[in-house]
């Protein structure tokens, strides 16, 4: 599941680095030593933010239209891309069990092409998931 969220990003005072927050993520908050770093470090802090909520069994808030945040003198607005499904490999600390029953055919088939089942289960969720946000 990919997912788009407008961040801004704030100069610091010095000039060194970069405040950035996620309007739509409340807290989400984090900084880098450059602009490049900050927009790192913002999607892990919002990759973050998201993958608790989604694991504690809660809704997402969509996202705003990147026109709509507002911004002081000096601030960037940019759009952050979450690929949720890499981060939760990654770092999603649940993972729950499942009996499913398929019909034999397709048991056949997972089998004779190697085709991991669990796999094409989380994809097929991700991809519902990500549909039915769009769809709010």
């Amino acid at each position: 599941m990919k997912l788009l969220y407008p961040a801004v990003f704030s100069p610091f005072d010095d000039g060194s680095g970069y405040t950035v927050r996620v309007p739509d993520l409340p807290g989400c908050v984090s900084e880098g030593d450059s602009l490049a770093d900050a927009i790192i470090m913002g999607t892990d802090a919002a990759s973050g933010w998201v993958l608790d909520e989604l694991e504690d069994g809660n809704d997402i808030p969509k996202a705003s239209d990147i026109n709509d945040i507002k911004v002081e003198k000096n601030e960037i607005v940019n759009l952050l891309v979450l690929d949720m499904d890499a981060y939760a490999e990654k770092y999603g600390g649940k993972a729950v069990r499942k009996n499913i029953t398929i019909p034999s055919y397709m048991n056949t088939y997972i089998e004779k092409t190697n085709l991991s089942l669990s796999k094409v289960v989380r994809e097929t969720i991700s991809e519902y998931i990500t549909n039915r946000d769009v769809q709010k």
